[in-house]
């Protein structure tokens, strides 16, 4: 599997998280340019496997809890598959709030 079809698949396996989403650098729904917004949120190197999430609910750790359990599979017979795995939360949605 190739860096770019794993990062797609990780960011597939995040929408099944209701609560989270790639931390992208402009919002999602700048759909013009053809590059892929949310994969900017996934770093892979053979020691880790950083992804930056935005959260949309509270709380947060089940969420995460939820994230690990769906991108640890992904990983399973790559390169990656013996990386750290880091899920940071670079920020909370205000409607997280409501």
């Amino acid at each position: 599997m190739t860096a770019n079809e794993a990062v797609e698949k990780i960011v597939g396996a995040l929408r099944a998280v209701d609560g989270l989403r790639p931390a992208t650098p402009v919002s999602p729904e700048t759909t013009w340019l053809p590059v892929d917004w949310e994969g900017m949120a996934v770093d892979l190197s053979p020691e880790l496997v950083q992804i930056r999430l935005i959260a949309t609910r509270l709380p947060i750790p089940p969420l995460l809890d939820q994230a690990a359990e769906l991108v640890r599979p992904v990983l399973a017979g790559t390169e990656w598959e013996k990386a750290r795995l880091r899920l940071v939360v670079t920020d909370v949605d205000g409607a997280a709030f409501v």
